[in-house]
């Protein structure tokens, strides 16, 4: 785990369903950040123990960037009992249109976060693109409406879930899990209002940390 800057956190940790056919490294990446008074995890796997020990003197809380970025939200919740800011997960009504599957393939919709928001096992806290979280984030959509991207103002940090990545060539927009219809074109001029705020720190959770520079070229119109 390294400190970023004072308060923001990095880390990395295996991903357990990992396939050596996926794109992404087996190694991914979570963060955190601490104001003294609120630990924020966001899409954490494998915390380390510095950070669990911290939970329990602050007021904590899981931050998902997407909802099949769940990883240990589960036990976290277990753990520490916190609430998880969470997008909605597929319905089954969108994957019949996007992927043009069955009603029977689509079944009940994504089994994402079903423990939280069907088995009511946490507190979900469900959040949407366009609103500003009460931690100070806004809510940008990514490649999909539930893959988002985080603006953190206090920390100046950008941090995304699959829409922004390093998949070994540098900062880019994921155009592997673009929707049929979506252009990287769509998807860029979308984030492109970031280049307006003061990002020093843009944090994937596919390829670790970046800066500035490396946003202002994923997102540029070449």
């Amino acid at each position: 785990m390294r400190e970023l800057a004072p308060g923001l956190w990095h880390w990395t940790a295996a991903h357990p369903q990992w396939e050596a056919t996926e794109p992404w490294d087996q190694n991914v990446s979570s963060y955190a950040i601490d104001d003294g008074e609120r630990l924020l995890l966001f899409d954490p796997l494998g915390v380390p123990s510095e950070l669990g020990d911290l939970a329990t003197d602050r007021e904590t809380a899981i931050v998902l960037t997407a909802p099949w970025h769940e990883r240990d939200s589960e036990s976290l919740v277990q753990q520490l009992g916190v609430p998880v800011y969470t997008p909605l997960p597929d319905t089954a009504q969108y994957l019949i249109d996007t992927y043009g599957i069955t009603a029977e393939q689509a079944g009940d919709g994504s089994p994402d976060v079903v423990w939280l928001l069907r088995e009511k096992k946490g507190e979900a806290r469900v959040y949407s693109p366009g609103d500003r979280l009460p931690f100070g984030a806004d809510v940008f959509a990514g490649h999909k409406a539930n893959d988002t991207v985080h603006w953190v103002e206090s920390r100046r940090a950008v941090i995304s879930g699959d829409t922004l990545v390093d998949f070994g060539q540098g900062l880019e927009i994921n155009e592997r899990w673009l929707r049929p219809g979506v252009t990287r074109g769509e998807i860029a001029a979308g984030l492109r209002p970031l280049l307006a705020l003061p990002v020093e720190h843009v944090l994937a959770t596919h390829g670790g940390p970046h800066d500035r520079a490396a946003l202002e070229r994923a997102l540029s119109s070449t």
